[in-house]
């Protein structure tokens, strides 16, 4: 084209459409761009990005158990010795128990009355009462001699009296206890302190306070406490 053509009113409207093109064409390029743009980082990814961690670990699934692993479990469980379990005793069944056996202690009471809180005056004897109880199944024999069977009379640490001292013979005396059939014996102390050397001179109890208990194996009955004037 002529240069001269490009001057004047002709050439400034050529001019003024060209730089039209070119706007319109910059324009359509910065909407595209902000398009691209909004759709890959916009609000949405971000809020996505903001979601719960415990929605997005529910959201994947279960693996599944792995065969494989599943039998080699299996077959080392199976060849494993297991470690033995114990096995439990039953309890010993008591023998039943035969009539004129040896009375056991378990099954014996024992018991003391007489000179509980009771004054006595100058002269008169004290006495007792022991009774013996068999709590068994059947009739049992005990040895109720004064050794077997003792009665002791004490003043605190001081050993007054007891049946066991100076027994004449073997001391031992055998009854057979009915079941529920008390055994009793009264024993009247004589107010005289006894030995186990068995001395010929004894000398009487001083008036004070005694104390009396019945005593037979491992049993003792409760302490009797009484007072001399």
């Amino acid at each position: 084209m002529d240069p001269d053509t490009m001057r004047g009113d002709g050439g400034d409207i050529y001019w003024r459409r060209r730089m039209s093109v070119l706007v319109a064409v910059l324009v359509v390029v910065a909407v595209v761009a902000w398009a691209c743009s909004s759709g890959g980082s916009g609000p949405e990814r971000s809020s996505s990005a903001q979601s719960s961690p415990s929605a997005s670990t529910s959201a994947q699934p279960t693996p599944a158990a792995d065969p494989l692993l599943a039998g080699l479990r299996t077959l080392a469980m199976g060849t494993a010795s297991p470690s033995p379990t114990p096995t439990p005793k039953a309890a010993p069944s008591e023998r039943p128990r035969k009539p004129g056996e040896p009375c056991q202690e378990k099954d014996l009471v024992l018991s003391l009355q007489g000179g509980k809180e009771q004054i006595f005056a100058a002269g008169s004897r004290p006495t007792f009462l022991v009774t013996l109880v068999n709590t068994g199944s059947v009739m049992c024999k005990a040895d109720i001699g004064p050794r077997a069977m003792e009665v002791r009379i004490t003043s605190g640490a001081d050993r007054i009296w007891s049946t066991a001292d100076c027994v004449s013979g073997a001391g031992t005396e055998v009854a057979e206890l009915q079941r529920g059939v008390p055994y009793v014996r009264s024993l009247e102390w004589d107010r005289r302190r006894s030995s186990a050397d068995c001395r010929s001179a004894s000398s009487t109890a001083l008036p004070g306070t005694y104390v009396a208990v019945a005593r037979m194996g491992k049993m003792r009955t409760e302490k009797g406490v009484f007072h001399l004037r």
